[in-house]
């Protein structure tokens, strides 16, 4: 009789225990089915957050049945509990344990900034003040107090800052990016000042900047840029005024509405080129490394003018009075689809 009933406890236990294994079992293979998202979502991982609290947050957004499956899980692969802070974004199809995964790898969502070439400083800080999840530090910051934060205390900050695009994290700040910028110019304008042709007519490095940030506001065609530099150095060197409207128009600033007037032209700045000898006091845009080689790499040749033809290209002449030849041409009988840049290629943004 005894005998009996402790087989039947036994059996008991022995029914209850396999039953709590499959439960566990099929608890822990639900981890691995799709967690039912239809769109991708992001999630985020403040910094100190627990493998507990994380498997709590997924049972409330219902990608888990269980919370228990995960800490279960957990017990089993101890090293999925070393999840990291950060944002993540989770796709459709993942499942908890891809989620958890994921969590681990420390792959958190990646944005992106892009600052063109041939924009200016107030075009890149607009760029950042518009960038999605961006720390705006430097949003009441003056220009100056930049310069000063990156240790160029002083210093004019347009063209100091390399057009790229740059990628961040949820938590970057725009000083991070601004940061990463003016190194990078930094860089590689030592580079390219490193390699650059003889007897070029700049002082230093920050002499050739000026110079690419107007070949890169004057260039429509990339394949132009030296030539454009070739232009500019041979007037450099024969004390001819560079004359070229990109330095009026910044120089006019906020004026400037689409156009420049003979007036214009006769405005004294410390950019109007056909006012003052040499190059502007700073430059005027953003200019990429293949404007800053081109300026220390100028094509050889022996064209002192150029115009442009309205289809991005330019017209180079030698003489004057060719020079005025190509401007009846191509400025005063302009054609009706007349452009100083070439169409936009398909989904892509101009420098220009």
């Amino acid at each position: 009789m005894i005998k009996s009933f402790l087989v039947a406890v036994v059996a008991s236990v022995l029914v209850a225990v396999a039953g709590a294994g499959l439960w566990g079992w099929q608890g822990l293979e639900s981890l691995e089915a799709d967690a039912g998202l239809e769109e991708s979502m992001l999630y985020v991982v403040p910094r100190g957050t627990s493998f507990n609290a994380v498997a709590g947050d997924l049972e409330e957004l219902g990608l888990v049945d269980k919370a228990l499956w995960l800490k279960l899980l957990a017990r089993v692969e101890p090293e999925l509990t070393t999840i990291r802070a950060g944002e993540y974004e989770f796709q459709p199809g993942m499942s908890a344990r891809d989620m958890v995964l994921l969590m681990v790898s420390g792959k958190t969502k990646v944005r992106t900034v892009q600052f063109i070439e041939g924009r200016r400083f107030v075009d890149a800080r607009a760029a950042l003040a518009r960038a999605e999840h961006l720390e705006q530090e430097t949003a009441d910051w003056s220009a100056e107090r930049i310069m000063e934060e990156l240790g160029d205390q002083g210093a004019h900050p347009e063209g100091r800052f390399f057009p790229d695009t740059y990628a961040y994290n949820r938590g970057d700040s725009d000083l991070d990016i601004l940061r990463r910028a003016y190194e990078k110019m930094n860089q590689v304008l030592a580079e390219e000042w490193a390699n650059r042709a003889d007897d070029l007519p700049y002082e230093n490095p920050y002499e050739a900047l000026i110079m690419a940030s107007i070949i890169e506001r004057e260039t429509g065609v990339p394949e132009e840029r030296p030539d454009i530099a070739g232009v500019f150095v041979r007037r450099l060197e024969r004390g001819m005024r560079l004359q070229t409207d990109p330095t009026v128009i910044y120089g006019m600033g906020d004026s400037y509405q689409g156009r420049i007037t003979r007036r214009d032209l006769r405005t004294h700045t410390p950019y109007n080129t056909y006012r003052i000898s040499g190059l502007p006091p700073t430059p005027i845009a953003l200019p990429g490394r293949a404007a800053i080689h081109a300026a220390v790499n100028p094509a050889e040749g022996d064209a002192l003018f150029f115009v442009a033809k309205g289809d991005g290209s330019h017209q180079f002449s030698r003489t004057l009075e060719d020079h005025q030849r190509a401007v009846r041409e191509y400025q005063l009988n302009r054609r009706e689809d007349y452009r100083s840049s070439p169409a936009p290629a398909a989904n892509s943004e101009s420098g220009q």
